[in-house]
């Protein structure tokens, strides 16, 4: 454990905010991710540690986390100060496995998958592409960043009010259908459905790709079962349960167990 203390708490867009904490000891070891479970000072009511993916971090000691507001420890998080100070720990959980420069990394990302997957493609020794998909405009975050990268942006929302009009999928697809892409390498973060049926795509055209499965963690270290998903197994199943907090939340799309669609 670890203490981090603010330097940074802005509002990066509308309920969306980012973070930065001293934290030079976590950076050193942070790989891409990776998350790390931060206990929210000021809120002594609310004992559980809050899971955060693990966006950037600077050689200056500065680790960086975007999120959104959606309850009372975001909302607790969104209102602290530079000087405050969260004990975090962490680096936790396994991390994507790094892209190499033959490779061409596709980034799959769902609403603030973008901020999970960004140490991605920062490391990433050749740009690639960044799919984006959200449900309205003011859900997409990071374009510029990536951008800056070098990436290859391409965005789309389910209401149709920017980009393409529809799931992040469609995107993959067209992507997918264009011969003259090769080598590529995906990785994918975002709503547990977006990731079944990328981590499918994925299979279909025999390539490579990895997903962070992000459930609900409670522990963070394994030990309370509350975060698992299916991975195949050789049993009668042909699956068992795996602790995303643990064994995760990066799996080989091929290692992944894909619920057979009701007829």
């Amino acid at each position: 454990m670890k203490n981090g203390e603010i330097i940074r708490n802005k509002r990066l867009k509308d309920n969306y905010f980012r973070v930065d904490f001293y934290s030079p000891e976590l950076c050193k070891q942070a790989k891409a991710g990776q998350f790390a479970h931060v206990k929210i000072c000021g809120i002594p009511n609310k004992v559980l540690r809050r899971p955060f993916s693990i966006s950037d971090v600077s050689s200056e000691g500065l680790l960086t986390i975007i999120y959104k507001v959606v309850g009372a420890g975001t909302e607790a998080l969104s209102s602290l100060k530079p000087g405050d100070t969260c004990d975090i720990m962490g680096p936790l959980g396994n991390p994507f496995s790094p892209s190499v420069k033959s490779d061409i990394p596709v980034i799959i990302a769902g609403g603030y998958g973008a901020a999970a997957t960004y140490l991605i493609a920062k490391n990433s020794p050749s740009p690639g592409i960044l799919l984006l998909g959200a449900r309205t405009a003011k859900d997409l975050i990071l374009t510029d960043e990536f951008k800056r990268l070098g990436f290859e942006v391409k965005v789309s929302t389910e209401d149709a009010s920017e980009g393409y009009g529809g799931r992040v999928t469609g995107l993959m697809e067209e992507l997918l259908a264009d011969k003259n892409r090769r080598n590529m390498k995906f990785y994918a973060c975002g709503p547990h459905g977006m990731l079944m049926a990328a981590g499918k795509l994925i299979l279909q055209h025999g390539l490579d790709g990895e997903l962070s499965l992000d459930h609900l963690m409670c522990c963070g270290v394994g030990a309370c079962f509350a975060c698992v998903v299916k991975v195949k197994a050789d049993n009668s199943d042909g699956w068992r349960y795996a602790r995303t907090c643990k064994e995760g939340p990066v799996f080989k799309a091929s290692e992944v167990y894909y619920d057979l669609e009701p007829e």
